[in-house]
């Protein structure tokens, strides 16, 4: 009797841990993955870390996962992307080690980014630097003659929403 009810309950947890694995595959299968592999769960909505970033000053960081819309990609590479804060500012977002890279029209899709949200200041060269990989006129880049404080992201994995 005790082999037939332990088998009951072995036969059971084994369909619901393939029912909850199913869900995982079919969540992860709604989103292309980069860098790292991260889950979706738990991600912070972009006006949520805006709130974040308006209490950190230069130098602090925290660690974070947020779903925000993209709205500038590094025509280059693919190697940096500007998410929008819904608030009226955008996240620089640049990848770990330089180890991965994101598609270059994914303007106006969503993402969740997993890593480190900081504070910084960008020089003009950078700047300059990045308005060039974005297209950007040569008057528009020549008119960038200030140090820029930034809020920033270094991404380990991205989620692209399919």
């Amino acid at each position: 009797m005790k082999h037939i009810i332990l088998s009951i309950l072995l036969v059971g947890l084994m369909v619901f841990s393939c029912k909850e694995s199913n869900e995982t595959k079919k969540e992860l299968a709604s989103y292309e993955s980069f860098g790292n592999e991260i889950i979706a769960d738990d991600a912070l909505p972009a006006s949520r870390m805006a709130e974040h970033y308006k209490n950190m000053s230069v130098g602090d960081s925290v660690n974070s996962k947020m779903v925000a819309t993209v709205k500038e990609v590094c025509k280059s590479k693919g190697c940096w992307m500007k998410l929008d804060l819904e608030d009226g500012n955008q996240v620089m977002v640049k990848f770990k080690d330089y180890g991965f890279f994101v598609p270059k029209d994914i303007e106006g899709k969503e993402v969740i980014i997993n890593g480190k949200a900081f504070v910084n200041e960008v020089s003009v060269d950078e700047q300059r630097h990045y308005a060039e990989d974005a297209g950007k006129s040569p008057e528009e880049i020549a008119a960038i003659t200030e140090v820029k404080k930034t809020f920033s992201f270094e991404a380990d994995g991205v989620l692209l929403k399919q």
